[in-house]
């Protein structure tokens, strides 16, 4: 007889979105170095986005939704990362304004059962020209509420 694992939660909102971690990410503890957390989080958000066909590509006048900065980052580590390997980043929207967002996320499990870190990031689309902020497109907003969580 052979033990069957316990089943991945399933997610109620958000998007799961796997991300590597290389051995060249660790520190010399040996543990995921804390500043590579977001980067691997940016770089989950910019693979959902393009999904949806948002990208940029070297013209920020034409990158719309994709000019964008960030306003403020918070992130609280859970428990260590200590090997390469396949994990996820779990996305979701906190609040969706006419020209700023809150995005949730955890660093995470490749299932999602476990996490190592997590935290909230606010970002604020800008004019490309004036660098002031500017209302998202309702092509994005669309988009974005399909990630909102629950009762946001």
């Amino acid at each position: 007889m052979t033990a069957e694992a316990p089943a991945a939660p399933a997610l109620s909102y958000g998007r799961l979105i796997p991300v590597t971690v290389h051995f060249d990410d660790l520190d010399a503890l040996g543990l995921l170095h804390n500043a590579r957390y977001p980067v691997m989080v940016e770089r989950a958000w910019a693979e959902l986005w393009q999904e949806h066909g948002f990208v940029f590509e070297g013209d920020w006048a034409a990158a719309g939704d994709a000019c964008n900065a960030v306003r403020e980052l918070r992130i609280g580590y859970e428990a260590p990362v200590t090997r390469p390997g396949t994990y996820a980043v779990h996305l979701w929207l906190e609040r969706l304004g006419t020209t700023g967002l809150t995005y949730g996320f955890r660093f995470c499990s490749e299932d999602g059962a476990v996490t190592y870190a997590q935290g909230t990031r606010v970002l604020v689309r800008l004019d490309a020209g004036t660098l002031r902020p500017a209302p998202w497109s309702e092509r994005f907003r669309a988009a974005g509420r399909e990630l909102l969580r629950a009762g946001s």
